[in-house]
């Protein structure tokens, strides 16, 4: 009879039991449940919520961030390539001369020269996804708000199940206290446990909304770097495809420079009459440096003011600087109106 009632007891209890965390771990809508009220509920769900979501964000970073570092070591390899057929492009054209022309190496130094300027273009926009995309978000996913948010939602689920179990433990005394005799022990033990079952709920629903804010903070956070490193890769990408050429990429032609032979017309033809039109003289700054490659192309340096005389229909144009005259990249100069006295006796 004895053991009977001890299985009783124990079924008793483990009914107990599963009626506490049933409805404290899942089934929320029991409103007969006396451990939680529905604010509390509300609270462990919204955190449920924002721990689901800014875990989903940190992966999604993280996924961004490894994308774009392959993307950076793929592009560097291909700038490697590029920047070595620049190089041997230029070498042969510096270095091979033909009887019949000098036009393939001519085509070939050119051809070199803008290849380098791409591949520059190219490396500055990979420096900028590694500086305004994978940094920042790396950052983000290995820094202290994340991890401090994080921490606190952890700490407050482990409390959580500490007053799961605590509310047990007040279950199995009131059934004790209801199914024995009226004693003092018993019943100080009861209260004891209700006590500390009420300070749990008490830290924890503290601890529970120092951990929304937190996480919703960095939830925040997440979304708005996220999205604005997203809009920096699109806006790169953009001014890479839209942006227009810089003067050195645009003006590196194959087809040279008109001679002054042909301009002065010891060999005129009427193409190359039309190709070549006198201006008005007019004042230019160099926006660029360009290195001449033959005899007839004139030096420029960033800054320099040059007297323009002639414009080819090519993009080259004829002009004179610091005492010398020659052809140069009709892009490489802007027009000004008014220039420094300081640097006018430098133009002849």
């Amino acid at each position: 009879m004895e053991a009977l009632w001890k299985q009783a007891s124990r079924l008793k209890e483990q009914v107990s039991r599963q009626g506490v965390f049933k409805p404290f771990g899942a089934a929320y809508g029991n409103s007969e449940n006396a451990f939680t009220d529905e604010s509390e509920v509300n609270l462990h769900q919204r955190l449920e919520k924002l721990y689901l979501s800014t875990r989903a964000a940190k992966h999604f970073q993280r996924d961004i961030v490894r994308g774009v570092e392959g993307y950076i070591i793929t592009g560097s390899k291909q700038v490697d390539i590029g920047n070595k057929l620049s190089d041997d492009s230029q070498k042969y054209g510096t270095g091979n001369t033909c009887t019949s022309g000098n036009t393939l190496s001519k085509a070939a130094t050119y051809y070199g020269k803008a290849c380098s300027l791409m591949e520059k273009e190219r490396g500055n926009m990979l420096r900028a996804f590694g500086t305004q995309v994978a940094e920042p978000l790396r950052a983000m996913v290995m820094g202290a708000p994340l991890e401090d948010a994080r921490h606190l939602a952890q700490r407050y689920d482990r409390m959580r199940q500490e007053a799961e179990a605590q509310a047990v433990e007040v279950s199995r005394r009131q059934n004790r206290v209801r199914e024995s005799a009226p004693n003092g022990d018993v019943i100080s033990k009861l209260e004891a446990a209700e006590y500390k079952l009420e300070e749990l709920k008490s830290s924890m629903v503290g601890l529970g909304k120092e951990a929304v804010a937190a996480m919703a903070a960095v939830e925040a956070q997440q979304q708005r770097l996220t999205l604005q490193r997203l809009i920096a890769m699109m806006v790169s990408e953009r001014q890479k495809i839209e942006a227009p050429p810089t003067p050195s990429a645009e003006n590196y032609m194959a087809q040279p420079p008109p001679s002054y032979d042909e301009v002065n017309g010891m060999f005129a033809s009427s193409s190359v009459d039309d190709a070549v039109t006198s201006v008005d003289f007019f004042l230019g700054e160099a926006l660029d440096s360009f290195k001449a490659e033959s005899e007839s192309e004139l030096n420029l340096s960033a800054g320099d003011i040059v007297i323009v005389r002639k414009i080819s229909s090519n993009g080259w144009a004829e002009g004179e600087c610091k005492g010398k005259a020659g052809w140069f990249p009709h892009g490489y100069i802007e027009r000004r109106e008014r220039v420094l006295a300081s640097k006018v006796p430098h133009i002849f």
